[in-house]
């Protein structure tokens, strides 16, 4: 009798370097730890397809640590079969035979191997991240100590209040490479630049999100950035970035009237003005520094509603002083720096200027 077709061999997940992940090739990057690990930081890109929620996770590991690993182990065998048929009818019945995914965990470990081999045995071909996400956060913080030195860094000086940022949006309007490390942050930069509603990311997603900016960028354009302190709210600058932006970047002095700094703090904290009372409690922070009377007016003036008069005190009693201290420790030619003037600070004079930096930048 004729011999029956076999059935094709299954291949097993193919191992991955975090180097060839990075170069592409795979049609989806599916993150298998929990909601809580992935929200902390991710590979760009990734979806999450937990195998362990957070709660399960933490049943697993306690009992790994208070009774015995065999007795993990079965827990979290049994737990994440369930989850891998969940997500094989919720995510997979759609996918091609082409599809080609990579899967990942903490430490390309047992729960990416565990939903890497059933994609595999069902076909696809499944690639398994070597040394999981935390290969990924090494390579992220390798890059970030040598990446900044590629670039030729246009470092925009000013005031608090002059529209540095809006003349930085203006700029990636214009065509210009940009490097927004407060919009990455998700922070003004100052004690009270918080964003409402807006928490700042973690630090592993804040350093992931700069590498991410400078890998993909070209080399040979000059990339704008903001002055900035080590911090941005809760966050710290890379190290190696400060250093090349202090000892490689060409300052540009944003020089803007005092009046026009007033009106675009105004609007930059106009939701201030609806409840002055978180206000309040973030100028408490500068008692130590300002002294009890000196907050204490500042406070009155929230509270009066004498919004204007509030933002001139704190430029003149406050930022200016402190960013003219800063700015001379970290960029000591800024005095003879190239000035650029604003006058109102709206859309039209940013645009403009912007515009013709952009053409300097291209000639210089």
């Amino acid at each position: 009798m004729p011999s029956q077709p076999q059935p094709e061999m299954a291949q097993g997940p193919q191992p991955i370097t975090v180097a060839a992940a990075l170069a592409g090739g795979f049609d989806e990057l599916i993150d298998v730890r929990s909601p809580a690990e992935f929200a902390e930081d991710h590979l760009p890109g990734a979806l999450n397809w937990p195998v362990l929620d957070d709660d399960e996770r933490a049943r697993v590991g306690t009992l790994y640590v208070q009774t015995s690993p065999l007795a993990a182990r079965k827990l979290g065998a049994a737990l994440v079969t369930r989850r891998i048929a969940a997500l094989l009818e919720a995510h997979v019945q759609d996918k091609p035979r082409e599809w080609r995914p990579l899967v990942y965990c903490w430490r390309g470990g047992q729960r990416s191997g565990s939903l890497a081999l059933v994609l595999s045995q069902i076909g696809f071909r499944t690639g398994q991240l070597q040394g999981g996400y935390k290969a990924f956060r090494a390579h992220v913080r390798t890059a970030l100590d040598t990446l900044p030195e590629r670039y030729d860094y246009r470092v925009l000086c000013g005031r608090t209040g002059s529209g540095k940022t809006r003349l930085l949006q203006a700029l990636r309007d214009a065509g210009a490479q940009v490097l927004d490390l407060e919009g990455l942050a998700r922070h003004r930069g100052s004690v009270l630049g918080a964003l409402p509603g807006q928490p700042q990311p973690t630090q592993k997603a804040f350093d992931t999100a700069v590498w991410q900016a400078l890998a993909g960028g070209d080399a040979a354009r000059p990339v704008f950035v903001e002055s900035e302190s080590a911090r941005i709210g809760s966050l710290r600058v890379p190290e190696a970035l400060l250093a090349a932006m202090h000892g490689r970047g060409r300052c540009l002095r944003v020089d803007t009237d005092d009046a026009a700094r007033v009106a675009l703090l105004l609007d930059d904290y106009r939701d201030s003005t609806l409840d002055p009372a978180p206000l309040c409690r973030l100028l408490d922070a500068l008692v130590e520094l300002r002294g009890r009377e000196r907050v204490a007016h500042w406070q009155a003036l929230a509270h009066g509603g004498q919004w204007p008069q509030l933002a001139a005190a704190l430029m003149a009693e406050h930022y200016d002083p402190l960013y003219e201290r800063s700015m001379r420790r970290s960029y000591p030619g800024l005095a003879a720096a190239p000035s650029i003037r604003l006058q109102r600070g709206d859309a039209a004079e940013l645009a403009a200027t912007a515009a013709a930096l952009v053409r300097d930048s291209t000639v210089a």
